[in-house]
C-alpha cells in the first residue's frame, strides 16, 4: 500500500504540473481527445459493449473505456482515424511514423496506433466489433477506415484476450460505423502548413434512408496529403540540423570519389575538380581538401520529411428486419491507399559482389578496359545516384464484407439475443520502387567499352565482342561515373538511357486474407436478489493467410535494394468463450451496487497448440456518486505469419559496437576492452584503436551508427505465443452536488512474458562483450573482418525471450459548467502518467532490466487539456497537448551552443555507465472556431500548433529519420472545413 500511495501521489503531482503547464496561454475553447459529445446526460465513462459480450442497460462498468463520438472527432483539425487517436494521452509513439522515410517492408505506408507504448501489434483494432484485416506482421492499418463512415470510436484501456482472443494485450480500439442514417451530408476540408507546403484535402459524402423494415447508409471519401520535404525544415535540412550544417555529410556523394592510382592525388581517395578532365592528373585533388563538403553529400536534401498519401474509400451499411425478431445486417468497405516515399539516390560503393565475379575484381568498379577509364587500372569509387532518387509507392486495396443474422427470443421473463455471422477482409498490396542500381546492369555499364565509329557512340564490350547498345534484354548502355550530378550529357546518370538501364522498376506484391465465422448467445439465466445473472457464450473460427513476394532482383540479391525473400503461410484457429456477469448486492448501505464479471476463452491454433485465458472484473458502487472498479486479465499474442514464415531480408542496421574505443563500452570498461582485444567467443580480436565504420567506410561520428554493409533478418517457425497479465483499479466520481463534473483515476500494470521480437545487433554485441556470454558471440550470429575488426555479417532471427512491463495512471476530469449569458463552457483534462516502462531483453540471468521510461519517445507524462465554448450558432475549441521531458544518450553535441555534452548524471544501462541529456517538456496548442449557418451548413476554421512550436533536437532520431521526434508537429497548420446537410 505504501508503494501504491507513493505512486498515486506522484501521478497526481505530475498530472497537476502537466495541466498547469498546458494551461499557460489558454484563452478560449478546445476539443478534448476524450470528448464524448455535447449531450447533458453523458459522463466521462459512457460505454457500450466494447470489452464485453453481455448486453446491459447500465453503460458504466468495471472496464476503463474512452468514447470519441462524431462531434468530438469533428472538433479536431485532423482528417484520419490514426491522427485523432495518436493525440490521446494513452497512445504511444507512432510505430511507423511518416518521418520514417527509410523504413521498408510490407507494412510501410499504413497508419498504426500503439496503446501504452507496448507495440501496435499488441493493440487489437475492431470495426463494428469484428477484427480489422492485418499485414503479415500483424499490424492493422487504420487508414482503411474512412472518416465519413465513423459514428464513434471506443477505446478499451485494458487487456481483453478472454473476450476477443489474440492481440488484445494493451487494449482494444473499436471503430463503430454509421447506420440507420436518414438524409445526406457532404463535407470538404483543406489546409496547409505555414511554410506553404504539406497541403491536406478531404472530401466526403454520406447519404442514407431508412424505413420500418430496414435502412441503407453509403459513405464515400477522397483524401490527399502532399509530402513535406526535409530541406524545408531547419531540423531536417542537414544530417545534424542547422546547428552543424557541415556535419554528417557522406563521402558517397553525387560528385563521386575515386580510388585513383598514385599521381592523381596524394591519397588513394580522390575527387575530380569541377569541370576537370579525368585524364589529367592535375585536375584531381584529395577528397575533402579545399572545401570540406564540396566533395560530400547532404543526402537530406533529396528526402521527404513527411510522406505523401492518397486514399479513395467507399463504405456501405444495410440492415433489414426479416421478422419482428430476426434481422440481417451487412457492411461493405472498399479502400485504396497510395503512399509515396522518397529518399536520396542510392550510395553506390565498392561493397557489392555478384555471381561470376573474379578474384581479381570481386567488387563492382570501373573496368580498366572501359572507354572512360584514363588510368588503365581497375578503379573503385563512391557515387550517389543523385539523379534518380529512391522512391517507393505503396498501394493497398482493401475489400471487406460482413454479414450477420441476429435476433432475440424470450425465455420466461428474460430476453435472449443471438447472432450468427461471417466476414472476409482482403488486402492486396503493391509496392513499386525505383532508384536502386541493378548490379548486373551496373557491372556491364562499367565493364569494357569502346568507341564504335560505325555508330558514333561508346558501346559496351570489345570490338571483337560488342554488346548491342540499348536497354532491352541482352543490350547495354555504358556509364561514365566521372560525370558529376548537375552535368548533362550522354553516358551520365542524367542520360535517360543510362537511367532506364541502371535503375529498373521493382514490383513487390502481397496479399493478406482474413475469413471469420462466429456465433454468439447472451441473456439472463435467472434473477438474483441484486439483479439478473447474465451470461454470454460463443464460438469463433478464423482463417488467416498471407504472402509477400519481393521483386525478383531483390530475391536474387542482384540489386542495391535490400535483399528479401518471400513470405508466405497460413494458420487457423478455433475459439470458445464464456462470460458471466454476477450481481451480488444492490441498494444496500455502502453497496448501491456490487457485482463481478468472469470470462474465459479457449483458443486452439494449428501452429502452436492451445491456450486458455481468463478475466475477472469487479464493480462496486458504495454510494450513488462513486464507482470503484478493478480488473485482472490474462492475455496472449500469437505469432504472426511474418513471425513464422517470413523470408530472410536485408537490413542496414543502426548499432553501437562496444569495442569502439571512442563511443563503445571498451572506452571505459577494461573487461570489455580485454574481450574485444582477445577475440572472445571465437570472434577475431580488434585492434587497440578500433573504430566502428559506418556508411562509406568512415569512422562513426556518433553513437548508433548505420552499417555500411548489409545485414540480414529472418523468421522463426518455432515461435510460441507471448503471454500477458494486466491489472487495473480505479475510481469514477460524479458528485451530485457539482452538476456536470466527472472525475476518474485508474491505475494499470501490464506485463508481457515470452516476448516475440527480432534479435538485434546491439543485443548480440552487448551480450558478447559487455555481459561476457560466449554463446552470443557465435559466428552464425555475427562475424568480424579479421583484418580490421569491423562487423561484416549479422543474422537476426525471431525470438521468444525476456519480458516487458508498463505501469502507470490515467487521470480524467470533465466539467460541464452551468450555462451563462455569454455561453456555455466544458473543460476536459486527461493525463497519462507512466510510473514504469521496463524491459528485459532475454532470459539470460545476467541480462539487466532496462528502464526506458522518459527515454527517447517513451514519455513519462502525456496530458491533454481542452475547453469548449458555445453560444447560439457559434462555438470554439482550444486544446493543449502536453508531452513531458525526454532524455537520450549523449551525442557529440546536445546543446545549442556546443559546450558540455550532457546535463544529467551517469546511469547504468546494459551493464555499463552511460551519460544522458535531458530535453525539456513540450506543449502544442490547437484552435478551432465554428459557425452553424442558417442553411444547415457548418463552417470551421482552425489552426493546429497555433504558436508554431518546434520540439527539441534529438540526435537519437526517435520514430524518425531526422533529429526530431516523429510524433511532434512539424509547423503551424491552418485548415478550413465546410459541412452541409441536406
Amino acid at each position: 500500500m505504501n508503494f501504491m500511495s507513493n505512486e498515486l501521489f506522484k501521478a497526481v503531482r505530475y498530472a497537476l504540473y502537466a495541466g498547469a503547464t498546458a494551461a499557460i496561454g489558454l484563452s478560449a475553447a478546445p476539443a478534448f481527445a476524450q470528448d464524448t459529445g455535447d449531450q447533458d446526460s453523458q459522463r466521462l465513462e459512457t460505454i457500450t459493449v466494447t470489452g464485453s459480450r453481455i448486453r446491459k442497460a447500465d453503460v458504466e462498468t468495471a472496464q476503463p473505456i474512452v468514447v470519441l463520438d462524431r462531434v468530438a472527432i469533428e472538433k479536431q483539425g485532423f482528417n484520419s482515424v490514426a491522427d485523432i487517436l495518436q493525440n490521446m494521452s494513452e497512445v504511444g509513439t507512432p510505430p511507423i511514423s511518416r518521418a520514417s522515410v527509410l523504413a521498408s517492408g510490407e507494412s510501410v505506408g499504413g497508419y498504426y496506433v500503439d496503446l501504452r507504448n507496448l507495440g501496435a501489434n499488441r493493440t487489437l483494432v475492431l470495426m463494428n466489433g469484428k477484427r480489422l484485416g492485418t499485414t503479415n506482421d500483424g499490424l492493422q492499418d487504420l487508414s482503411q477506415i474512412p472518416m465519413a463512415a465513423i459514428d464513434r470510436i471506443e477505446v478499451l484501456k485494458d487487456g481483453a484476450s478472454a473476450i476477443y482472443g489474440s492481440d488484445a494485450i494493451a487494449g482494444v480500439i473499436n471503430v463503430i460505423t454509421r447506420k440507420n442514417y436518414d438524409g445526406a451530408e457532404a463535407s470538404g476540408y483543406v489546409g496547409q502548413y505555414d511554410q506553404d507546403d504539406g497541403v491536406k484535402q478531404n472530401y466526403n459524402m454520406t447519404i442514407g434512408a431508412h424505413s420500418d423494415r430496414g435502412s441503407l447508409t453509403l459513405s464515400a471519401e477522397y483524401t490527399k496529403e502532399d509530402p513535406v520535404w526535409a530541406k524545408d525544415r531547419w531540423y531536417s535540412a542537414f544530417p545534424n540540423t542547422t546547428r552543424h550544417p557541415t556535419s554528417g555529410w557522406t563521402i558517397v556523394s553525387q560528385y563521386g570519389n575515386f580510388f585513383m592510382p598514385p599521381g592523381y592525388c596524394s591519397s588513394g581517395l580522390c575527387a575530380l575538380n569541377p569541370g576537370g578532365n579525368p585524364a589529367n592528373p592535375g585536375d584531381w585533388h584529395n577528397t575533402g581538401a579545399g572545401g570540406g563538403t564540396n566533395d560530400r553529400s547532404n543526402f537530406n536534401y533529396e528526402m521527404m520529411l513527411n510522406t505523401g498519401i492518397e486514399r479513395h474509400s467507399l463504405f456501405a451499411n444495410a440492415n433489414y428486419n426479416i421478422t419482428d425478431h430476426i434481422r440481417f445486417s451487412s457492411d461493405f468497405l472498399y479502400n485504396k491507399r497510395s503512399t509515396l516515399q522518397q529518399v536520396a539516390g542510392y550510395p553506390f560503393q565498392p561493397a557489392f559482389t555478384i555471381p561470376g565475379a573474379t578474384s581479381a575484381n570481386p567488387y563492382i568498379g570501373l573496368s580498366q578496359d572501359s572507354y572512360f577509364n584514363p588510368t588503365g587500372e581497375y578503379i573503385y569509387f563512391y557515387r550517389r545516384g543523385w539523379e534518380v532518387p529512391r522512391t517507393t509507392r505503396s498501394d493497398l486495396q482493401t475489400y471487406r464484407f460482413s454479414g450477420t443474422f441476429e435476433g432475440d427470443f424470450e425465455i420466461g421473463d428474460h430476453t435472449w439475443n443471438w447472432d450468427v455471422g461471417a466476414f472476409v477482409n482482403n488486402n492486396d498490396a503493391l509496392k513499386v520502387g525505383r532508384g536502386d542500381f541493378s548490379l548486373l546492369a551496373t557491372r556491364n555499364a562499367l565493364g569494357p567499352s569502346f568507341f564504335d565509329p560505325a555508330t558514333g557512340r561508346v558501346t559496351c564490350g570489345t570490338p571483337s565482342s560488342p554488346i548491342p547498345y540499348g536497354t532491352a534484354p541482352g543490350s547495354c548502355v555504358p556509364w561514365n561515373p566521372f560525370i558529376p550530378a548537375g552535368t548533362t550529357g550522354a553516358y551520365s546518370l542524367s542520360d535517360p538511357a543510362v537511367q532506364t538501364y541502371l535503375f529498373p522498376y521493382s514490383h513487390d506484391t502481397g496479399n493478406t486474407r482474413t475469413v471469420d465465422y462466429s456465433a454468439n448467445l447472451t441473456g439472463a439465466i435467472f434473477t438474483l436478489p441484486a439483479g439478473d445473472l447474465n451470461i454470454a457464450a460463443g464460438y469463433e473460427h478464423r482463417d488467416e493467410s498471407g504472402n509477400f513476394i519481393p521483386d525478383a532482383l531483390k530475391q536474387s540479391n542482384m540489386s542495391t535494394d535490400l535483399a528479401s525473400g518471400p513470405t508466405g503461410g497460413k494458420y487457423k484457429v478455433d475459439e470458445f468463450y464464456l462470460e458471466v456477469d454476477v450481481p451480488v448486492l444492490k441498494d444496500m448501505f455502502l453497496a448501491r451496487e456490487l457485482s463481478f464479471n468472469v470470462a474465459g476463452r479457449y483458443s486452439k491454433y494449428d501452429t502452436f497448440g492451445n491456450t486458455t485465458n481468463g478475466k475477472f472484473s469487479l464493480t462496486w458502487r458504495p454510494i450513488d456518486d462513486l464507482l470503484v472498479r478493478a480488473n485482472y486479465a490474462q492475455g496472449f499474442r500469437a505469432p504472426t505469419i511474418g513471425d513464422l514464415y517470413g523470408g530472410i531480408s536485408g537490413t542496414f542496421d543502426y548499432y553501437s559496437d562496444p569495442c569502439d574505443v571512442l563511443f563503445g563500452a571498451a572506452a571505459s570498461n577494461a573487461a570489455v576492452m580485454q574481450r574485444c582485444l582477445s577475440g572472445f567467443g571465437g570472434q577475431p580480436g580488434v585492434g587497440a584503436n578500433f573504430r566502428q565504420l559506418g556508411q562509406g567506410g568512415s569512422p562513426c561520428a556518433d553513437i548508433s551508427c548505420q552499417t555500411g554493409v548489409q545485414f540480414f533478418a529472418g523468421a522463426n517457425p518455432n515461435l510460441t505465443p507471448e503471454t500477458s497479465t494486466s491489472k487495473t483499479a480505479g475510481l469514477v466520481y460524479s458528485p451530485h452536488w457539482v452538476e456536470g463534473l466527472d472525475l476518474s483515476l485508474d491505475w494499470f500494470r501490464i506485463r508481457i512474458n515470452n516476448t516475440i521480437g527480432g534479435d538485434s545487433v546491439d543485443g548480440m554485441l552487448s551480450d558478447c562483450y559487455i555481459l561476457g556470454v560466449a554463446s552470443r558471440c557465435a559466428s552464425n550470429l555475427f562475424q568480424r573482418n579479421p583484418a580490421n575488426g569491423v562487423v561484416t555479417y549479422a543474422l537476426r532471427g525471431g525470438t521468444n525471450a525476456g519480458w516487458t512491463e508498463s505501469e502507470g495512471w490515467d487521470l480524467g476530469v470533465s466539467y460541464r459548467l452551468p450555462e451563462f449569458s455569454f455561453g456555455r463552457f466544458t473543460v476536459r483534462w486527461n493525463t497519462t502518467y507512466m510510473s514504469n516502462q521496463l524491459n528485459k531483453a532475454d532470459n539470460a540471468p545476467g541480462t539487466p532490466v532496462t528502464s526506458y521510461n522518459a527515454l527517447g519517445a517513451n514519455f513519462r507524462t502525456r496530458s491533454n487539456l481542452g475547453v469548449d465554448w458555445s453560444l447560439g450558432d457559434f462555438a470554439a475549441s482550444w486544446t493543449t497537448r502536453y508531452y513531458s521531458a525526454m532524455k537520450e544518450t549523449c551525442s557529440f553535441d546536445n546543446t545549442p551552443a556546443g559546450g558540455p555534452e550532457c546535463n544529467m548524471p551517469q546511469h547504468w544501462v546494459n551493464g555499463t555507465l552511460s551519460n544522458w541529456h535531458r530535453n525539456g517538456a513540450n506543449t502544442f496548442h490547437d484552435l478551432q472556431v465554428r459557425w452553424n449557418a442558417p442553411w444547415n451548413g457548418t463552417i470551421s476554421v482552425g489552426a493546429n500548433n497555433v504558436f508554431d512550436h518546434t520540439g527539441p533536437v534529438m540526435y537519437s532520431d526517435p520514430s524518425s529519420q531526422y533529429d526530431y521526434y516523429g510524433g511532434f508537429d512539424i509547423g503551424r497548420f491552418y485548415y478550413l472545413r465546410y459541412s452541409q446537410k441536406f
